[in-house]
């Protein structure tokens, strides 16, 4: 009787096994993917990966399968790009081919392909440009969005002052400053940095770019049809996204009562304006819930990102003393202790400019980009990627290539010099991925890069509490985005 039961028992298992193993076979594409380690059914690759750094386990897999190889996350496939050549003949020869972006279900589920971070098609065609022309009509690149920005710069610096040189963990204050730019260009608006309203919206976005990493999301991205019927973590990621969406439909609500078509104010007026013109237009994107979704993703992405690189800037100026002296000798040179920086002056200070790109790159906030998708079967070099499929370009194997960038694991402003201490550009630096699908606001970010970092620096020595080679920079968190580890410091006045 006891020997029946096994033997059930493991006919039992044996069918499952079996069943599962059929209904991953036929999701497994057609096409001719490039190769890759083994997967597993169900599970795919996850065993040969380190979820604590993913980036990481991408590039040890590179030197064993090349440039482009097909990774399995769960059961679905995902090409992986690997180094400046293939990255580059992806996004930019081929760009069009590869223009979709790849699900992202822990957002998708939430957003619904709306707004312009997760949307496909026309859509998101449609929404990026509005974006990108509302963004540039409204300053970006031009001297009155500068302006708003110096003025931030400006707050920021007098925040910092009322520390009196005592330790401070920085983070909150970091924060504040890019995100009343990014209120000015959406509601023109900005708050007080001890501002409820603002106090409320840096615990959720700081909370949720922190969770982005966890293992909670990470196994929600691998099964979320199971997921989202499980307690958990994951739950309380849904719940902050909600609450920045009603806090961007709140401010809508203002807009429309007080709304000018004549005279728009900000992003929100433009968008308004565009719904009501095309409000016969049956197929039209211009809706409350794309300018929800766009705002939020505005708002969201505007803001920690540049926060992020804020403070992880700092710490690296703390940790190396001898280029933070460097940066004071070139601003006290050009600009003194009272002229307020502008982006003119960036021409005027290679070094400085240096030091902000070397931030950006030694940092690699993004290592993996956003997913892409192929729009269509593609032939790629000597392969067919089958439409759908999911393209992970790895931004860190360009930012961290050795040939470009000599010993890339440090922090190293001469990486962005020439011979003759002259800024270097080099097509190397790609923080905000490559092609039409980069960052919508990448000028908007590299002005206020400058600009912050060039003003804090005017007016403080930035001071560890320890020995700076007792510093501790490895990233606390490592997946979709590295994160600072926490610290603290005195910004002693100059």
């Amino acid at each position: 009787m006891e020997l029946l039961g096994i033997t059930t028992l493991a006919l039992v298992v044996c069918v499952i096994c079996l069943n599962l193993l059929s209904v991953w076979r036929k999701t497994r594409p057609r096409g001719r993917l490039p190769p890759g380690p083994t997967p597993l059914p169900i599970i795919g690759n996850i065993l040969q990966l380190n979820l604590r750094d993913i980036p990481a386990s991408l590039s040890k897999l590179a030197k064993e399968y090349g440039p482009i190889y097909t990774l399995y996350f769960g059961s679905w496939p995902t090409v992986v790009l690997h180094g400046y050549d293939v990255v580059k003949e992806a996004l930019l020869s081929q760009g069009d081919d590869f223009l979709g972006r790849g699900p992202f279900p822990i957002i998708d589920d939430n957003q619904k392909g709306h707004g312009i971070l997760f949307s496909n098609g026309e859509r998101w065609k449609v929404l990026r440009r509005f974006s990108l022309m509302t963004l540039k009509n409204f300053g970006m690149g031009k001297r009155s969005l500068e302006e708003r920005v110096q003025e931030e710069a400006q707050c920021l610096v007098e925040e910092l002052q009322k520390m009196s040189a005592q330790p401070c963990d920085p983070t909150f204050i970091l924060s504040c400053a890019p995100c009343n730019v990014i209120c000015s260009i959406l509601f023109n608006e900005r708050f007080h940095y001890k501002d409820r309203t603002l106090l409320t919206l840096m615990d959720l976005l700081n909370k949720n770019f922190h969770q982005v990493n966890s293992i909670w999301c990470q196994l929600y991205n691998l099964w979320p049809k199971f997921m989202k019927y499980m307690p958990g973590k994951h739950n309380e990621f849904f719940k902050r996204l909600d609450d920045v969406k009603h806090f961007i439909l709140e401010k809508v609500k203002e807009h429309q009562e007080s709304l000018d078509p004549a005279n728009p104010r900000d992003y929100i007026d433009c968008f308004l304006s565009k719904i009501e013109e095309e409000k016969h237009n049956l197929k039209s994107e211009f809706d409350l819930e794309n300018l929800a979704i766009c705002g939020s993703n505005l708002f969201t992405a505007g803001t920690e990102t540049t926060s992020i690189t804020l403070r992880f800037g700092i710490l690296l100026l703390v940790k190396h003393p001898e280029v933070q002296a460097k940066v004071h000798e070139e601003i006290d040179g050009v600009l003194g202790r009272h002229q307020p920086p502008s982006m003119k002056d960036k021409v005027k200070m290679p070094y400085t400019n240096a030091v902000v790109h070397e931030i950006q790159r030694y940092i690699t906030l993004l290592p993996s980009s956003l997913p892409h998708s192929v729009v269509k079967d593609t032939k790629f070099r000597h392969y067919v990627i089958p439409k759908g499929t999911t393209v992970f370009p790895v931004l860190s194997s360009i930012l961290l290539d050795h040939k470009e960038f000599p010993n890339p694991e440090t922090f190293d402003p001469g990486h962005f010099q020439d011979k003759n201490g002259c800024f270097r550009k080099t097509d190397y630096f790609v923080p905000f991925s490559l092609g039409k699908r980069s960052c919508v606001g990448e000028s908007l970010a590299l002005m206020e890069l400058f600009l912050f970092f060039t003003t804090i620096l005017q007016k403080f020595s930035l001071k560890s509490l320890v020995e700076p080679r007792d510093i501790d920079i490895k990233p606390v968190a490592t997946g979709l985005i590295n994160l600072p580890p926490p610290y603290k410091l005195c910004l002693i006045p100059r």
